[in-house]
């Protein structure tokens, strides 16, 4: 098999892509995400796998990113802000309804291994990728490599604690994980929302508030000077663990321009060291990144 199948399954897309061994994309196709079922979503996941192969005349090795990650215990999915699919064994019910065996990874790896593949990482010894978007989580390739760890939550970035909270972060927002302030109920697109909220603002989505604050409103602009303070405390901590060459945004939020500009120059405040060269960067393949990785998961040999 020389083509490779990558799938990027989302809360409210499935998007496939056919990757050429060059990494040229052969096809591609969107369709909504069927919405809290588990086995409509199986079946729709299959239905798109057979229409690509039929379109390209050719069998492919299939990756799929997912949110949330497969347990090591038992394979079953765990910790998706999807909640169709925690328990499930996607994994396994998949590979019966495609007769074949498939790799899966947690979405923000995908993101990682993208970008660290022929994206805005490529050539960088260590890499940190986020995906700022409905959820907010995280993934770490080092040497090309992607690191899962010994519990499988390697780079789960969005359920630390927000670190250092201010007056401006109190009270902590409950999370959907049951604990309270954790990083993506601040840095996700409806923790913005809310947060907007919150400050006196209107009931505005992530993208509406960027737009606004660029077009000079205060409220706005207030809303999103925290959101960059809260992402640069919380990249902070990154650092000083990891230390990444470079940091890659993923996700609707990181189209927001002034995060790159603006974060690096907050975050030095929080970093232990006397300077700061981590590069922060978006995704070079921008939406596109999460379904390449997928289909990257497999290496050239077994294609």
């Amino acid at each position: 098999m020389g083509d490779r199948i990558g799938i990027d399954l989302g809360g409210t897309k499935i998007e496939l892509v056919v990757l050429h061994r060059d990494g040229n994309v052969r096809w591609r196709k969107r369709v909504p995400t069927p919405r809290h079922d588990y086995r409509a979503t199986l079946e729709a996941i299959a239905a798109l796998v057979r229409e690509a192969e039929a379109a390209v005349g050719t069998t492919a090795s299939v990756g799929i990113g997912t949110p949330g990650s497969p347990s090591p215990r038992d394979g079953r999915i765990r910790n998706a802000n999807s909640t169709c699919l925690n328990g499930q064994a996607l994994q396994h019910d998949l590979e019966a309804l495609l007769e074949r065996p498939l790799r899966l990874a947690n979405d923000a790896n995908c993101l990682a291994v993208s970008e660290a593949a022929d994206g805005a990482a490529a050539g960088a010894h260590t890499v940190f990728a986020a995906i700022l978007g409905t959820g907010v989580g995280g993934g770490i390739v080092i040497d090309g490599r992607l690191l899962v760890g010994a519990n499988a939550v390697a780079g789960e970035w969005g359920h630390n604690p927000l670190p250092l909270p201010t007056v401006d972060d109190l009270p902590l927002p409950a999370c959907y994980c049951g604990r309270a302030g954790c990083i993506e109920t601040w840095l996700s697109g409806p923790g913005m929302s809310a947060d907007h909220l919150r400050h006196g603002g209107e009931a505005l989505d992530a993208a509406t508030i960027a737009a606004l604050a660029a077009a000079g409103d205060p409220a706005c602009d207030a809303t999103l000077a925290r959101y960059e303070a809260r992402l640069a405390r919380a990249l902070a901590g990154v650092i000083n663990l990891l230390d990444p060459d470079v940091i890659v945004l993923g996700g609707g939020l990181s189209r927001i321009e002034r995060l790159y500009v603006n974060v690096p120059r907050l975050w030095g405040a929080h970093v232990f060291s006397d300077q700061v060269v981590t590069r922060l960067l978006p995704a070079r393949h921008g939406d596109a990144s999460g379904v390449r990785g997928a289909a990257w998961l497999w290496p050239a040999a077994a294609a």
